[in-house]
């Protein structure tokens, strides 16, 4: 790997192949067009220019310059702020608040169950399995009722729901069981040509396998 001060882009993301994290900031580089060269390591080995700058090495980790950030949301808002068009959040400051405290609320409730389902063994997330489907389908109304995740227009909430209903079926979890809502909203999502060019291999072989 070069060092980074002899990179032609002068943003880096350093980010995981499989964590959802990463490929939510991945999501919004894609997004956006932003001009970043996306590096891929393994969280459990990463690279040692990437400890002199993130000792904690953690991904996803942004550099530019002699900024460096290392939390998914915090990069995600700064890439909407730095490059303004287009947009990911509305102008209006009461609906970003909303917005974010939307992505506070699948942060709190149903990425951590996904986490748990995937660190647990297959016949030991049977029930967070179901406590994430059920909440998943309580949530219908609000998938049904308008094009993107409670906006006709896309926006960062939908960056962290498409990563997330992507990972669905390699947990055992059908988006088509979810109702037409969900299924029609992860379609419009995963059609989108940012989120196909967000996709690392890994990623890819995930809904593949589910395929076959």
């Amino acid at each position: 790997m070069a060092n980074i001060s002899s990179r032609k882009s002068a943003m880096t993301l350093y980010a995981s192949s499989t964590c959802i994290m990463s490929h939510c900031a991945r999501l919004v580089v894609q997004e956006k067009g932003v001009p970043a060269e996306i590096e891929y390591y393994d969280p459990t080995d990463p690279p040692e220019e990437l400890l002199e700058l993130n000792p904690n090495g953690t991904a996803p980790t942004l550099v530019e310059r002699d900024l460096v950030l290392y939390d998914a949301r915090i990069i995600m808002e700064y890439l909407d702020e730095r490059f303004p068009h287009p947009a990911l959040h509305q102008m209006d400051p009461v609906a970003r608040a909303n917005a974010r405290m939307l992505i506070k609320r699948i942060d709190q409730d149903w990425y951590p169950l996904l986490d748990e389902i995937q660190s647990l063994g297959d016949k030991k997330n049977t029930k967070s399995k179901k406590m994430l489907k059920e909440s998943l389908l309580a949530a219908a109304p609000v998938f049904e009722a308008s094009q993107y995740f409670m906006s006709d227009d896309y926006s960062m909430i939908d960056c962290v729901m498409a990563p997330f209903l992507w990972r669905l079926p390699s947990i055992g979890i059908d988006i088509p069981s979810l109702g037409k809502g969900i299924t029609r909203y992860a379609s419009r999502l995963f059609s989108r040509k940012a989120f196909q060019e967000s996709l690392s291999m890994d990623e890819k072989s995930m809904m593949a396998a589910n395929h076959k």
